[in-house]
């Protein structure tokens, strides 16, 4: 498969389309990175449910980040989610050695002090699980929306992921509304947040995530004292 052209091949593809494709194509070297947002719990019910109909011999490998630091709301829906698809989701943890030593050296809210600080912290808490995680895997599914924020405005529904080795980055609801969401959500009685219906439109680390008025952007509540173009944590970074 020549990567340099198959951004072009997905763009007009369905979400459940690319998603079938991704699990023949990769099996178990593909899995669903999941930060249990609104997105991700679409792309959950999504995926297992292509699984049933018509590839009973994978399980989609599913996985997490517990940085330490998420909503006890969060915690919650995990349960909610491995208890309804009777599912196993990997967790992977932070390196406890590198949280003793940056806590330690910058204190426990360092995230407030400066972008540097902040950045730092994901990077311990988010970025180094994440690069185990991906460690083995051709291709990693994300629940990024080009609605979500000006530094996804671009993104493609399957791009090569220069971050991590050049493996692919499969992002089935690029093009996906907020009202697409919901509607999928309540369709499919899919369990989600609690945090959504108390403002949080996007989910992350409970010091840096806070709900958002109405006329905010719905990821203004991340990292909000910061400029939107530099709300990430390093996850989603395009060189």
């Amino acid at each position: 498969m020549n990567k340099t052209l198959i951004t072009e091949d997905f763009e007009s593809k369905t979400a459940q389309e690319i998603l079938k494709w991704a699990l023949e194509k990769f099996k178990d070297k593909v899995a669903l990175a999941s930060s249990f947002g609104a997105e991700d719990v679409v792309l959950i019910d999504m995926i297992l449910k292509i699984a049933k109909s018509s590839m009973s011999n994978i399980q989609p490998l599913i996985f997490t980040l517990d940085t330490g630091r998420l909503p006890q709301e969060t915690y919650d829906l995990m349960d909610k989610i491995k208890e309804k698809y009777k599912i196993n989701i990997e967790v992977y943890f932070p390196d406890a050695e590198s949280v003793e030593k940056m806590v330690s050296q910058y204190g426990f809210n360092l995230f407030y002090k400066s972008v540097e600080l902040r950045q730092l912290c994901c990077k311990v808490r988010k970025v180094e699980p994440l690069n185990r995680a991906l460690k083995n895997l051709d291709a990693w599914i994300c629940g990024l929306r080009r609605e979500q924020s000006v530094t996804r405005i671009d993104i493609k529904k399957v791009e090569v992921d220069q971050a991590h080795n050049g493996i692919l980055k499969i992002n089935p609801l690029a093009d996906w509304t907020e009202q697409q969401l919901w509607d999928y959500i309540k369709e499919n009685d899919v369990p989600y947040n609690e945090l959504h219906d108390k403002g949080y439109p996007s989910i992350g680390c409970a010091p840096c995530t806070r709900a958002v008025k109405r006329t905010e952007d719905i990821r203004a509540g991340r990292w909000w004292w910061e400029e939107p173009q530099k709300k990430e944590c390093g996850l989603h970074i395009r060189k």
